[in-house]
This record gives C-alpha cells, structure tokens and sequence, in this order.
C-alpha cells in the first residue's frame, strides 16, 4: 500500500515536472487592415469586439491579440502607404485586409470623385498582391476579404453593383494567386440580404446608411471571420 501511494506521487511529480517545462501556447496577433468600418469595428458591438466577445466565450481570448488598423476614407494604395509602421511594424502573426469599398465608391461619392477618385482596376490588384506578398515575407498568414456592400437591395439594382462585382471578382482572383485564404464577405452579404431584405430595402438590414455596419452586419462580418481564428 505505501509502495503504491509512494508510486503514484512520484508520477504526479513526474508529469507536474513535464508539464512545467512546457510552454504557454504563444498569444497570436492578429491585425485587423481596412478603412473606416474596420476603424469602427473596436467599438462596442463592433465586428472585432464581437471576435473577442466569442474568444472569450470559447476560453480562448487568451491565445489571441486582436488589433484594429482601419482609417476612414482608406483605398488599397493608402493601405500600401501605412503598411509598414500600421501592419509590419506589429509583427502579426494573421491579418485580415478588408479593403474595396472606397476603391469604388469614391469613383462616384461626392467627397472625392472631382478629386483622387477611386482606385482603377489595374491599379487596385497590383497594390492588393503587393500588400499581400510583403506581409506573406514576414512569415505571416492573410486572409483577404471581398468587399461587401454599397446599398442592400438584393436585386442588383444598387448603383454601384456592378463595379463593386467586378472589384470583388478582382480580390477573388488575387487570393487564389498569392494562395491566401479568401473570407468572401461580399457572398455572405448578398446571401444574407436575399433572406432576409424582402422589402428591398436600401439599407437597415446590414448597414446603417448602405455600407457602414449596424449591430446585424458586425455580427455577420464576426461570423465569417471567425472560423479563421479557429
């Protein structure tokens, strides 16, 4: 009998031994590149507090430092200007670019179409695979999210519908040849609002005026990205 007990508390000595010179799982940072909905998304009930909102629920907030680097107004080759000392300069381990919104919108908005203006095609891929590629030489992973919406209506009839398609096309594209992970907002939103946007409605459902988030979208966003955390 004391020869067991004897045994069993060496064995417990034994695995508190190994188990001590184990290290902690390494806290991951996880950069968040975008424009004026990722600088909201920090906010309460933004989509990044929502992520770690859930970590949390999963007891894994721990493992994860996540960090917001949006800027309102920004376009791909702002994001290509403040990506060393905004991104780089953090040493992440993910980033997630959610970026195209204003490459578009701003070919029309009137805050900028007698100015700078959108991003041209050409121009928007070119700055999307060179951010990707400096970020994917530090050894970090990327996810590239398709922009999502400019105005809800399902039916296509948004004014902005068929360049934002394009441009998305264009993210699709990029993440197949800089083979990182594509988080295709874009499909999620169209999914969502054909359920549910019965009236048509241009925006209210995902969005508080056709492309910032209300509480709805933040949580949608949240769920697509989610899975990447995993």
């Amino acid at each position: 009998m004391k020869q067991t007990r004897f045994l069993a508390l060496i064995s417990f000595f034994v695995i508190g031994l190994l188990l001590a010179f184990i290290p902690a799982p390494k806290t991951k940072t996880v950069v968040f590149f975008g424009d004026s909905i990722t600088q909201a998304a920090v906010k309460p009930g933004g989509y990044i507090d929502v992520l770690n909102q859930e970590l949390t629920k999963s007891g894994k907030s721990s493992r994860f430092n996540l960090v917001g680097a949006g800027i309102s107004g920004n376009k791909v080759p702002d994001l290509q200007k403040r990506l060393a000392t905004d991104v780089l300069a953090k040493k992440p381990d993910l980033v997630f670019i959610y970026i195209g919104i204003n490459d578009v919108w701003h070919f029309t908005h009137p805050c900028c179409k007698d100015k700078a203006g959108g991003t041209p095609v050409g121009q928007y891929e070119t700055g999307l695979k060179d951010i990707i590629n400096q970020i994917k030489a530090t050894g970090a992973k990327v996810v590239l999210c398709t922009p999502s919406v400019i105005g809800e209506k399902p039916d296509g009839s948004n004014a902005e519908d068929a360049m934002l398609e394009q441009y998305a096309t264009i993210s699709r594209k990029v993440a197949r040849e800089t083979k990182v992970k594509l988080c295709d907002l874009r499909t999620a939103f169209l999914k969502h609002l054909k359920e549910q946007n019965t009236e048509n409605a241009e925006q209210g459902i995902l969005t508080t005026d056709r492309v910032h988030l209300n509480a709805a979208g933040n949580r949608l966003v949240a769920e697509q990205m989610l899975a990447y955390l995993k």
